[in-house]
Protein backbone atom coordinates (compact mmCIF):
# COMPACT_ATOMS: atom_id res chain seq x y z
CA UNK A 1 0.00 0.00 0.00
CA UNK A 2 1.26 3.52 -1.09
CA UNK A 3 -1.08 5.71 1.21
CA UNK A 4 -2.61 7.71 -1.54
CA UNK A 5 -6.16 7.69 -1.88
CA UNK A 6 -6.95 9.95 -4.55
CA UNK A 7 -4.98 12.08 -7.60
CA UNK A 8 -5.50 14.72 -9.75
CA UNK A 9 -2.99 15.16 -12.54
CA UNK A 10 -2.77 18.67 -14.18
CA UNK A 11 -0.62 20.36 -17.04
CA UNK A 12 -0.60 20.11 -20.93
CA UNK A 13 0.62 17.15 -23.76
CA UNK A 14 3.10 15.77 -21.31
CA UNK A 15 0.70 14.83 -18.36
CA UNK A 16 -2.24 14.03 -20.99
CA UNK A 17 0.29 11.02 -22.55
CA UNK A 18 1.31 12.78 -26.65
CA UNK A 19 2.72 10.80 -28.23
CA UNK A 20 2.57 7.31 -26.09
CA UNK A 21 -0.61 5.79 -27.97
CA UNK A 22 -2.36 2.72 -26.34
CA UNK A 23 -4.01 0.31 -28.51
CA UNK A 24 -7.62 2.29 -28.54
CA UNK A 25 -6.15 5.04 -30.06
CA UNK A 26 -6.26 7.48 -27.23
CA UNK A 27 -2.76 8.41 -25.36
CA UNK A 28 -1.64 6.91 -22.21
CA UNK A 29 1.18 8.71 -21.29
CA UNK A 30 3.75 8.49 -17.81
CA UNK A 31 0.46 9.70 -15.44
CA UNK A 32 -2.15 6.85 -16.87
CA UNK A 33 0.24 4.22 -16.73
CA UNK A 34 1.15 5.46 -13.24
CA UNK A 35 -2.58 5.52 -11.72
CA UNK A 36 -2.70 1.94 -13.39
CA UNK A 37 0.02 0.84 -10.81
CA UNK A 38 -1.80 2.86 -7.94
CA UNK A 39 -4.75 1.55 -8.00
CA UNK A 40 -3.73 -2.04 -8.36
CA UNK A 41 -2.08 -1.92 -4.89
CA UNK A 42 -5.31 0.49 -3.74
CA UNK A 43 -8.20 -0.68 -4.17
CA UNK A 44 -11.20 2.41 -4.75
CA UNK A 45 -8.31 4.60 -5.29
CA UNK A 46 -9.38 7.92 -7.41
CA UNK A 47 -7.96 9.30 -10.36
CA UNK A 48 -8.37 12.27 -12.55
CA UNK A 49 -6.28 13.38 -15.62
CA UNK A 50 -7.12 17.30 -16.39
CA UNK A 51 -4.07 18.05 -19.07
CA UNK A 52 -4.23 19.09 -22.33
CA UNK A 53 -2.47 19.31 -24.95
CA UNK A 54 -0.93 22.98 -26.26
CA UNK A 55 -2.11 24.68 -22.64
CA UNK A 56 -0.28 27.59 -21.82
CA UNK A 57 0.56 27.67 -17.88
CA UNK A 58 -2.07 30.20 -17.30
CA UNK A 59 -4.62 28.48 -19.12
CA UNK A 60 -3.97 25.59 -17.18
CA UNK A 61 -4.01 27.72 -13.77
CA UNK A 62 -7.35 29.35 -15.16
CA UNK A 63 -9.10 25.81 -16.37
CA UNK A 64 -7.68 23.12 -14.29
CA UNK A 65 -6.02 24.53 -10.78
CA UNK A 66 -9.51 25.47 -9.32
CA UNK A 67 -11.24 22.10 -10.10
CA UNK A 68 -8.13 20.13 -8.35
CA UNK A 69 -8.58 22.55 -5.55
CA UNK A 70 -12.53 22.01 -5.04
CA UNK A 71 -11.86 18.50 -5.16
CA UNK A 72 -9.18 18.75 -2.63
CA UNK A 73 -7.02 15.10 -3.42
CA UNK A 74 -4.35 13.58 -1.64
CA UNK A 75 -2.00 14.26 -4.50
CA UNK A 76 -1.55 16.69 -7.14
CA UNK A 77 0.74 16.72 -9.94
CA UNK A 78 1.24 20.01 -11.52
CA UNK A 79 3.89 20.83 -14.96
CA UNK A 80 3.15 23.08 -16.98
CA UNK A 81 5.40 26.43 -18.77
CA UNK A 82 6.88 24.19 -21.21
CA UNK A 83 4.86 25.87 -24.07
CA UNK A 84 5.13 29.33 -22.86
CA UNK A 85 8.93 28.69 -22.87
CA UNK A 86 9.48 27.70 -26.62
CA UNK A 87 7.07 30.90 -27.23
CA UNK A 88 9.71 33.69 -28.44
CA UNK A 89 9.21 36.75 -25.90
CA UNK A 90 8.45 34.80 -23.14
CA UNK A 91 10.61 35.33 -19.77
CA UNK A 92 11.45 32.51 -17.79
CA UNK A 93 11.22 34.82 -14.55
CA UNK A 94 7.40 35.86 -15.44
CA UNK A 95 6.69 32.05 -16.34
CA UNK A 96 7.88 30.64 -12.79
CA UNK A 97 6.68 33.31 -11.13
CA UNK A 98 3.09 32.10 -12.19
CA UNK A 99 3.82 28.74 -11.85
CA UNK A 100 4.42 29.56 -7.94
CA UNK A 101 1.13 31.41 -7.61
CA UNK A 102 -0.55 27.82 -8.67
CA UNK A 103 1.84 25.95 -6.54
CA UNK A 104 0.69 28.31 -3.50
CA UNK A 105 -3.04 27.47 -3.97
CA UNK A 106 -2.95 23.57 -4.06
CA UNK A 107 -0.79 23.35 -1.37
CA UNK A 108 -3.28 25.77 0.77
CA UNK A 109 -6.19 23.20 -0.10
CA UNK A 110 -3.96 20.90 1.63
CA UNK A 111 -2.96 19.02 -1.34
CA UNK A 112 0.74 17.06 -1.92
CA UNK A 113 1.91 19.10 -5.03
CA UNK A 114 4.18 16.96 -7.44
CA UNK A 115 6.53 19.32 -9.88
CA UNK A 116 8.53 18.34 -12.67
CA UNK A 117 11.87 20.07 -14.13
CA UNK A 118 12.00 20.09 -17.71
CA UNK A 119 14.27 17.94 -19.22
CA UNK A 120 17.21 18.64 -20.90
CA UNK A 121 16.64 19.42 -24.71
CA UNK A 122 20.04 19.24 -25.62
CA UNK A 123 19.26 16.23 -27.91
CA UNK A 124 16.61 18.07 -29.76
CA UNK A 125 17.24 20.75 -32.83
CA UNK A 126 14.20 22.84 -31.90
CA UNK A 127 13.89 22.67 -28.24
CA UNK A 128 17.80 22.97 -27.48
CA UNK A 129 17.51 26.56 -28.44
CA UNK A 130 15.66 27.52 -25.44
CA UNK A 131 18.05 25.48 -23.51
CA UNK A 132 19.24 27.99 -21.27
CA UNK A 133 15.52 29.53 -20.90
CA UNK A 134 14.99 25.53 -19.06
CA UNK A 135 17.95 25.70 -17.31
CA UNK A 136 16.86 29.25 -15.29
CA UNK A 137 13.50 27.49 -14.98
CA UNK A 138 14.25 24.60 -13.57
CA UNK A 139 16.48 26.33 -11.04
CA UNK A 140 13.19 28.49 -9.99
CA UNK A 141 11.14 24.79 -9.97
CA UNK A 142 13.88 23.65 -7.57
CA UNK A 143 13.07 27.02 -4.91
CA UNK A 144 9.44 26.60 -5.68
CA UNK A 145 9.48 23.15 -4.21
CA UNK A 146 11.81 24.00 -1.37
CA UNK A 147 10.23 26.98 -0.16
CA UNK A 148 6.92 25.06 -0.18
CA UNK A 149 7.11 21.80 0.06
CA UNK A 150 6.38 20.21 -2.85
CA UNK A 151 7.99 16.88 -4.21
CA UNK A 152 10.32 17.87 -7.25
CA UNK A 153 10.75 14.99 -9.85
CA UNK A 154 13.72 16.01 -11.82
CA UNK A 155 13.45 14.89 -15.71
CA UNK A 156 16.98 17.02 -16.30
CA UNK A 157 18.82 14.64 -14.55
CA UNK A 158 17.50 11.00 -16.10
CA UNK A 159 20.07 10.18 -18.30
CA UNK A 160 17.94 8.07 -20.25
CA UNK A 161 15.82 11.51 -21.18
CA UNK A 162 19.34 11.99 -23.13
CA UNK A 163 18.55 9.18 -25.98
CA UNK A 164 16.71 10.47 -28.34
CA UNK A 165 14.59 7.04 -28.11
CA UNK A 166 12.87 8.31 -25.41
CA UNK A 167 11.24 10.86 -27.92
CA UNK A 168 8.55 10.43 -30.41
CA UNK A 169 9.53 11.61 -33.71
CA UNK A 170 7.88 15.03 -33.28
CA UNK A 171 10.98 15.98 -30.99
CA UNK A 172 8.78 17.69 -28.77
CA UNK A 173 7.13 14.63 -26.86
CA UNK A 174 8.87 11.79 -25.11
CA UNK A 175 8.08 8.09 -27.13
CA UNK A 176 5.85 5.25 -24.98
CA UNK A 177 9.31 4.10 -23.20
CA UNK A 178 10.05 7.48 -22.01
CA UNK A 179 6.47 7.59 -20.91
CA UNK A 180 6.94 3.97 -18.98
CA UNK A 181 10.35 5.09 -17.36
CA UNK A 182 9.36 8.57 -16.47
CA UNK A 183 5.99 6.85 -14.91
CA UNK A 184 8.39 4.82 -12.72
CA UNK A 185 10.50 7.91 -11.34
CA UNK A 186 7.27 9.35 -10.44
CA UNK A 187 6.29 6.16 -8.44
CA UNK A 188 9.61 5.69 -6.67
CA UNK A 189 9.19 9.81 -5.83
CA UNK A 190 5.67 8.96 -4.26
CA UNK A 191 7.07 5.56 -2.31
CA UNK A 192 4.76 3.52 -5.02
CA UNK A 193 6.04 -0.23 -5.29
CA UNK A 194 7.56 -0.90 -9.15
CA UNK A 195 8.96 -4.32 -10.63
CA UNK A 196 10.96 -2.40 -13.04
CA UNK A 197 14.17 0.40 -12.89
CA UNK A 198 13.74 3.48 -14.41
CA UNK A 199 17.60 3.28 -14.62
CA UNK A 200 17.72 0.57 -17.26
CA UNK A 201 20.25 1.40 -19.50
CA UNK A 202 18.40 1.56 -23.48
CA UNK A 203 20.63 -1.26 -25.48
CA UNK A 204 23.33 -0.11 -27.90
CA UNK A 205 21.58 1.96 -30.74
CA UNK A 206 22.93 1.20 -34.46
CA UNK A 207 24.78 4.35 -36.65
CA UNK A 208 22.69 5.81 -38.78
CA UNK A 209 23.93 6.95 -41.97
CA UNK A 210 24.50 11.03 -42.37
CA UNK A 211 22.05 10.94 -45.74
CA UNK A 212 19.25 9.02 -42.77
CA UNK A 213 19.43 11.59 -40.33
CA UNK A 214 19.23 14.44 -42.96
CA UNK A 215 15.92 13.22 -44.23
CA UNK A 216 14.92 12.98 -41.20
CA UNK A 217 15.21 16.02 -40.32
CA UNK A 218 13.58 16.94 -43.61
CA UNK A 219 10.68 14.56 -42.96
CA UNK A 220 10.53 16.57 -39.34
CA UNK A 221 10.57 19.84 -40.59
CA UNK A 222 7.47 19.40 -43.23
CA UNK A 223 5.68 17.01 -40.79
CA UNK A 224 5.82 19.12 -37.49
CA UNK A 225 7.94 22.20 -37.60
CA UNK A 226 6.01 23.73 -40.27
CA UNK A 227 2.74 23.10 -38.84
CA UNK A 228 4.26 24.57 -35.21
CA UNK A 229 5.19 27.53 -36.83
CA UNK A 230 1.68 27.97 -38.37
CA UNK A 231 -0.43 27.48 -35.03
CA UNK A 232 2.26 29.92 -33.36
CA UNK A 233 1.55 32.87 -36.04
CA UNK A 234 -2.44 31.60 -36.18
CA UNK A 235 -2.58 31.94 -32.33
CA UNK A 236 -4.06 28.14 -32.51
CA UNK A 237 -3.61 24.87 -30.09
CA UNK A 238 -3.23 21.10 -30.91
CA UNK A 239 -5.96 21.25 -27.60
CA UNK A 240 -8.66 23.57 -29.34
CA UNK A 241 -12.04 21.46 -29.33
CA UNK A 242 -10.74 18.97 -27.03
CA UNK A 243 -11.46 17.84 -23.32
CA UNK A 244 -9.70 16.23 -20.97
CA UNK A 245 -9.79 12.47 -21.00
CA UNK A 246 -10.20 11.70 -17.37
CA UNK A 247 -12.11 15.02 -16.45
CA UNK A 248 -13.62 13.87 -12.90
CA UNK A 249 -12.27 12.04 -9.83
CA UNK A 250 -13.73 8.27 -9.95
CA UNK A 251 -11.92 4.85 -8.50
CA UNK A 252 -9.82 4.20 -11.21
CA UNK A 253 -11.28 0.89 -13.01
CA UNK A 254 -14.31 3.26 -13.78
CA UNK A 255 -12.30 6.04 -15.08
CA UNK A 256 -12.44 6.34 -19.36
CA UNK A 257 -11.01 8.68 -22.29
CA UNK A 258 -13.60 11.20 -22.96
CA UNK A 259 -14.86 10.27 -26.72
CA UNK A 260 -15.33 13.11 -29.71
CA UNK A 261 -19.06 13.61 -28.69
CA UNK A 262 -17.85 14.15 -24.86
CA UNK A 263 -15.70 17.18 -26.26
CA UNK A 264 -18.74 19.70 -25.71
CA UNK A 265 -19.49 18.98 -22.31
CA UNK A 266 -18.56 21.02 -19.47
CA UNK A 267 -15.37 19.92 -17.50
Amino acid sequence: MHGWTSWVAIGDSFTEGMSDEGPDGHFVGWADRLAAMMAEQSPGFQYANLALRGKMLQEIIDEQVPIAVRTRPDLVTLCGGGNDLITPGRDADNVAALFEEAVIELRAAGCTVVMFTGPDPQVQPLLRRVRGKVAIYNGHLHAIAERHGAILVDLWSMKVLHDRRSWCDDRLHFSSDGHRRIALRVAEALSVRTDDDWREPLPPEEPKPWLHSRQADLAWTTTHLIPWIRRQIMGESMGDGLAPKHRELRPYRESRPYRGDDHAANV
